[in-house]
């Protein structure tokens, strides 16, 4: 592959900067191109190379990416898409700009448009200066729980295009859920040429080293149900989801506060290296027995001032927060940075099933921006015997915001009690 823009010329062998396992992936042009694969797989960012690559051979062609929302793109997409610029050397070529956030091919003046479908209407009537719209990514596809809302996106990619383009939507995601209507859709279809539906596996990235590895055979020994999500990217069974009382639903935050009776609940879970830090914010009405989940934090390697940070950013640094009580020098170093009303779970015997039980007797409405706790409560399920019989103890996975919740509403299931944390 050579580049020029008249003052540098610049050569790469692609197989050397993109690696194996998608040479199909990257050469298909049929309508749907679907990749479902597990951790560490590097979907995304040979999706990011291809792209770049892509644009760079086609002149008239522009790239639509999408997420569920619009807030997530920037340290998802965009940065793999900027990472992918960097790794071709031709960041000489590329404008990146974060408002509105945006990519420009300079050469041509080619596009990389970002939307959420948390604005449909900006997703549906993007107008392009140069070319067509011709290209479509979906990241996190699992995200869309709604078929139609995958048929909306549809849309965006119509009409003619230039002659040697063709039209394309690319779908990525993990696989946490053989129900979800990606399988059925894209991976029980009858044979269509129009459609590549394909996994991978961590196994097809030369660039992880001897702990990365280490971790997938240890995951694989210890916790075998999950290394064949996670590990082989194979579809998660969801059989005995410990709760089946929710549902997606748009609703106003501010309206939803200001009911009779309503009341917030927050509630924070420690993580770093492999699990998030996950913060559930939530309003409880005992009286209609709901429970609405506006909002959340989930993120990785989350120092105390980065969860401090992010909590105040947000508005909610005045809040009673109640977080795990594994971590109490953390939650003392977060309330001396500002969260004066954080304090400990108090946490007990069958602490977690009781949690359960209260919270099974709610209704828990979600609102769509809420797509990590979504992702948790449709996975969350029952452990089993060596027999493959259910037992009164969840696996210990998908749990983060949802062990967060049950902190969030502890005062109401059990009481409230006087506190000096």
């Amino acid at each position: 592959m050579s580049l020029t823009n008249n003052r540098k010329i610049k050569e790469i062998y692609l197989p050397d900067v993109v690696g194996k396992g998608y040479k199909e992936f990257w050469n298909f042009k049929g309508r749907f191109r679907v990749c479902k694969g597990s951790r560490a797989s590097k979907k995304s960012k040979t999706t990011a190379l291809n792209f770049i690559v892509r644009l760079m051979e086609y002149p008239e062609a522009n790239l639509l990416v999408v997420r569920k929302t619009f807030r997530t793109l920037k340290d998802s997409c965009f940065a793999e898409l900027k990472w992918a610029v960097s790794r071709l050397r031709v960041d000489d070529f590329w404008e990146c700009k974060y408002s509105p956030l945006e990519m420009t091919y300079k050469p041509t003046g080619q596009k990389i448009y970002f939307r959420g479908l948390d604005d449909p209407l900006k997703v549906t009537s993007i107008t392009v200066s140069v070319g067509a719209l011709c290209w479509l990514w979906i990241e996190e596809a699992y995200e869309i729980t709604k078929e139609e809302d995958f048929d909306m996106l549809q849309e965006s990619i119509r009409g003619k295009v230039p002659e040697g383009l063709f039209k394309q939507m690319t779908l990525t995601f993990n696989p946490w859920n053989e129900h979800h209507w990606l399988k059925k859709r894209f991976f029980e279809h009858t044979p269509d040429d129009d459609i590549l539906a394909m996994t991978t596996n961590y196994m097809c990235n030369e660039w992880l080293d001897s702990s990365d590895f280490k971790m997938f055979e240890d995951m694989k020994n210890n916790n075998p149900k999950r290394y064949k999500v996670a590990g082989l990217g194979d579809w998660g069974i969801v059989d005995g989801l410990i709760y089946e009382n929710y549902e997606e639903e748009l609703f106003d935050k501010e309206e939803i506060s200001q009911k009779a009776g309503i009341k917030s609940a927050f509630g924070l879970d420690f993580g770093y290296t492999n699990d998030p830090t996950a913060l559930f914010c939530g309003f409880i009405d005992e009286e209609e027995k709901k429970i609405y989940v506006f909002d959340e934090i989930y993120g990785k390697a989350m120092t105390n001032r980065m969860i401090y940070e992010e909590i105040r950013r947000k508005g909610y640094a005045k809040e009673k927060i109640t977080a795990d009580s594994a971590e109490p020098k953390s939650i003392d170093e977060l309330r001396e940075l500002g969260l004066i009303r954080i304090r400990k779970a108090r946490k007990g015997k069958d602490s977690i099933n009781n949690g359960i039980q209260y919270i099974q007797d709610f209704k828990i409405i979600i609102h769509p921006d809420c797509v990590n706790f979504i992702t948790e409560i449709s996975s969350y399920i029952w452990d089993e015997d060596k027999f493959g019989n259910k037992i009164n103890k969840p696996v210990d996975d998908f749990n983060h915001l949802l062990d967060a919740m049950r902190y969030a509403v502890e005062d109401f299931s059990r009481g409230s009690a006087f506190s000096f944390d």
